[in-house]
């Protein structure tokens, strides 16, 4: 049957599962792997512009620290993993506005069970490679604040970039039910954390402001921006910051590999500053745009 999906192209993709590329409709794997079991996998979201893949060192890198701190054994090494990418690539034709999620798991075990030791097989990795243009919200997005907190590290540190994205997943259903964009989470302290999709950024006074990367991920958009607004002499500032701050903000924007940099104009029924896009704001996307068009790894092909 025939299922209507965003971008038709999609349907015939291949996929990379393990050592080799399947068709979409065969891109599976067992109900014994860790992924299906306890969501026990870590993974990243790369882009690929104008035949070139933007970060990719970074993404590669933050990848094995996660699979190192969740104690994986026998992880492919980053040469195999941008070999199965490139492959991934090509076989698709893509080298344009092309978005891929990189996953890799724990692997498949012998039987059900939480226990690390039932995986002998070694991670599977899974490399899914779609026509995905980055939409920019050009008149802004709404967001909600979610009930849900964003674990703390007494809890699963954020800095592991896994897939037990359960905290996420509620807040989202919650902003859905909202009928706004997405939610804003706040650590379990009440502090600014995230929105379940992105990292946040305020703007008041012509400075930069965003939250600790104690309970949200040290996105490397995050980082794009914290070093975009250093050579465009932005000030740029990381601390705890509250739901006023936020209510009170001249500007505020989303970041993420996905979207790129999206404009709030709202947040709980709160206008964020003249409600349209700030200039500081459409500033730093000008700018991150022009990067992403001349930085990057060339594709092989």
């Amino acid at each position: 049957m025939h299922t209507s999906i965003p971008d038709d192209r999609n349907q015939t993709i291949k996929v990379w599962v393990k050592d080799q590329l399947l068709p979409r409709a065969d891109a599976k794997v067992s109900v014994f792997d860790s992924v299906v079991q306890g969501g026990d996998a870590v993974w990243e979201g790369i882009r690929v512009y104008d035949g070139r893949v933007f970060e990719l060192n970074f993404h590669l890198n933050r990848l094995m620290n996660s699979a190192h701190a969740m104690g994986f054994s026998d992880v492919p090494t980053c040469e195999f993993i941008k070999h199965a990418l490139f492959e991934t690539l090509k076989s698709n034709e893509m080298r344009d506005d092309t978005h891929v999620r990189l996953t890799l798991t724990r692997g498949e075990k012998t039987t059900s069970g939480m226990d690390p030791r039932l995986n002998i097989y070694g991670p599977t990795l899974i490399v899914l490679a779609e026509w995905k243009k980055p939409l920019f919200a050009e008149n802004g997005i709404r967001l909600i604040t979610s009930s849900v907190r964003r674990n703390s590290p007494q809890c699963i540190d954020s800095k592991i970039h896994h897939n037990n994205l359960i905290n996420n997943i509620l807040a989202k259903i919650e902003a859905n039910f909202a009928g706004v964009d997405d939610a804003v989470m706040l650590d379990i302290h009440g502090y600014l954390s995230e929105t379940n999709a992105t990292n946040i950024f305020l703007v008041k006074d012509h400075s930069l402001y965003t939250p600790h990367a104690d309970s949200c991920l040290p996105g490397i958009t995050r980082s794009k921006i914290l070093k975009i607004a250093k050579d465009l002499q932005i000030p740029a500032i990381e601390r705890n910051l509250s739901t006023t701050e936020m209510y009170t903000a001249n500007e505020m924007f989303t970041t993420g590999t996905m979207g790129e940099l999206d404009p709030v104009v709202e947040v709980d029924g709160r206008t964020i500053g003249d409600g349209n896009p700030g200039p500081i704001t459409l500033k730093l996307c000008n700018e991150y745009w022009k990067r992403t068009k001349s930085e990057g790894e060339p594709l092989p092909f």
